[in-house]
């Protein structure tokens, strides 16, 4: 790090502190009060990124490096930790998982280190591979998350093909609880379905969180035109036939 970095650094971290003596707003938060806020910053990066709107990114990194700051200050105020003793212990563990770079483990591939990642928090103390894959997360990524924690250990299909005929096959069970079945069973088929799908997304390299996200925005662009084009028709969303949402439709796809 440069003198110029530290510099900055140190003057964000002197900022954070004022505001926690100063401001009456930061002055009553608490890590609890302000953990809504840290997710939020966490999905506008995400959108930055995907937007690839760099500019953006910068100032949502910004504001993530608020939050840190801001959390290990609360903690460091309510003799929980210290910032200090919190960027140590991130060493620490940077250090010991990473013994490929840091020690002499041979690791030359990202799934050898990603191997090797895992063994170390099992020898850690972790009771499951599962331990730290948080309940709240969105479900598409929760899925990711478990199957690639597995596949770690060697629980994985061989390649995507034979994926690919599970998932072929959770379509058929669906299909035959689509219509009569139960409310449970097909929740249960299409929840069955969908964690397939997951999994043939991570072997084709697609992350199913980021991929539905992109094609719900692609879909609320589209629909976005269909009600502008409607409404320099003078025709109501409301009143518009199916056919004419269609045509609109078919045309906004050549605006992306």
């Amino acid at each position: 790090m440069t003198q110029i970095e530290e510099n900055a650094l140190q003057e964000f971290v002197n900022i954070v502190r004022r505001l926690r003596r100063e401001c009456p707003w930061d002055k009553i938060q608490t890590n609890r009060s302000i953990r809504h806020y840290t997710i939020e910053e966490v999905y506008e990066l995400a959108e930055a990124i995907d937007q690839e709107k760099w500019d953006d990114v910068k100032g949502e990194l910004g504001d993530i490096l608020l939050n840190v700051l801001l959390h290990a200050q609360i903690a460091e105020d309510e003799g929980k930790f210290s910032l200090v003793e919190m960027i140590e212990a991130e060493t620490k563990k940077m250090i010991e998982r990473h013994p490929h770079v840091f020690g002499s483990v041979d690791a030359k591939t990202p799934d050898q280190v990603k191997v090797n990642w895992e063994r170390i928090k099992t020898e850690a103390g972790r009771e499951s591979i599962f331990d730290g894959i948080p309940v709240a997360f969105p479900a598409l990524a929760r899925a990711y998350k478990i199957q690639d924690r597995a596949a770690r250990v060697g629980f994985d299909w061989g390649n995507a093909e034979e994926v690919w005929v599970k998932v072929e096959e959770e379509l058929g069970e669906l299909k035959e609880v689509a219509v009569g079945g139960t409310e449970d069973r097909r929740e249960e088929e299409f929840g069955d379905l969908l964690f397939s799908l997951v999994n043939y997304a991570r072997h084709i390299g697609v992350n199913p969180e980021s991929s539905l996200r992109m094609a719900t925005e692609k879909f609320q662009k589209r629909f976005l035109y269909i009600e502008d084009e409607l409404d320099k028709q003078n025709v109501s969303l409301h009143d518009a036939t199916l056919d004419q949402m269609n045509e609109l439709w078919e045309k906004s796809k050549g605006k992306d």
